[in-house]
């Protein structure tokens, strides 16, 4: 009787063993790349996913974020700047979402960065809420590492990528802008230090280095000031070191940061307003720079961090 009691326990035993592992395991998936929304703040909220090949047998991607610029959406931005074909090789998720549209005739995208740009800023959207409910959504969803979540944008994306490093400092392990500035309303306080590559063209007009009137006449705070400050955040010794002087583009770091993050400058001395290595985005659009490639200088950058 003691026998038959022992093997009807190990029966069950390995019944709901087996059971729970299958309820825990996500079912694999058969759509790797697709288009899905989120309610947010009122919104309707579009992004596009993008798993890598391998999806089905790792575990833990990494995710980054990719904001396109004003106008832009996320097609645009995936085909220009080939950060799918980048992901994938690497074995990392990205999404790119999307701006809410303008009410106007061409409904253009836009980014509320705080000052600037558009429908966005205009009618206060809260892309901060709505970024922050897509990395909920995606983590629970998706086998993603919440460790190792980056952001990058262009442009007006760019100026997006900055305001998530203040505001998302604890979800986000590296930001990457590219072509735009620190141009948020309220003091940038993260809650920890932010490592920053920030990438940008000495011949940008569209939202100039140095600072001043630029795209749809806003006023841009200088890219400078914004690496000042982001220095300051980060804990980082307040003069930079100059790295690399190469004919095309210079390399600039702030050095002994705080926990191991870095705060860094490449300025092209080619190109202009536009994304170093990608496509040109419509035929008025600047050249791109031919002195490296943003997308896999960004992706060796990502690499290095992750949260503590």
């Amino acid at each position: 009787m003691q026998k038959q009691i022992s093997v009807l326990f190990l029966l069950t035993f390995l019944t709901f063993s087996v059971w729970s592992c299958h309820k825990n395991d996500p079912a694999p998936v058969k759509t790797f790349h697709f288009y899905d929304s989120l309610h947010a703040d009122g919104y309707l909220r579009s992004y596009l996913l993008n798993l890598p090949p391998d999806y089905n047998e790792g575990n833990n991607f990494p995710l980054v974020i990719a904001l396109h610029g004003f106008a832009g959406n996320a097609g645009q931005m995936e085909t220009d700047y080939k950060l799918t074909a980048k992901s994938n090789s690497a074995g990392f998720v990205i999404v790119y979402p999307e701006g809410v549209p303008s009410d106007g005739l061409l409904g253009l995208r836009t980014w509320n960065a705080g000052g600037c740009c558009d429908y966005a800023m205009h009618h206060n959207v809260d892309d901060v809420k709505f970024i922050r409910l897509l990395i909920q959504k995606l983590t629970e969803k998706y086998k993603i590492d919440p460790k190792k979540i980056y952001a990058t944008g262009m442009s007006n994306g760019a100026m997006m990528t900055y305001r998530l490093g203040c505001e998302l400092s604890t979800q986000l392990a590296a930001i990457a802008p590219v072509s735009g500035t620190l141009i948020t309303r309220q003091p940038c306080e993260p809650a920890r230090a932010v490592p920053l590559l920030h990438i940008h063209s000495s011949l940008d007009t569209t939202i100039p280095y140095p600072g001043g009137p630029g795209m749809a006449n806003y006023y841009f705070p200088p890219v400078d000031s914004a690496l000042r400050v982001w220095a300051g955040i980060n804990g980082c010794i307040p003069t930079p070191n100059v790295i690399t002087d190469a004919p095309l583009y210079t390399q600039t770091e702030y050095i002994d940061c705080t926990n191991n993050t870095s705060t860094q400058l490449f300025l092209t001395k080619d190109g202009g307003h536009s994304w170093p290595g990608g496509f040109q985005a419509r035929p008025a659009a600047d050249e791109p720079s031919k002195a490296f490639d943003a997308t896999d200088l960004i992706w060796d950058f990502f690499s290095r961090y992750e949260l503590p």
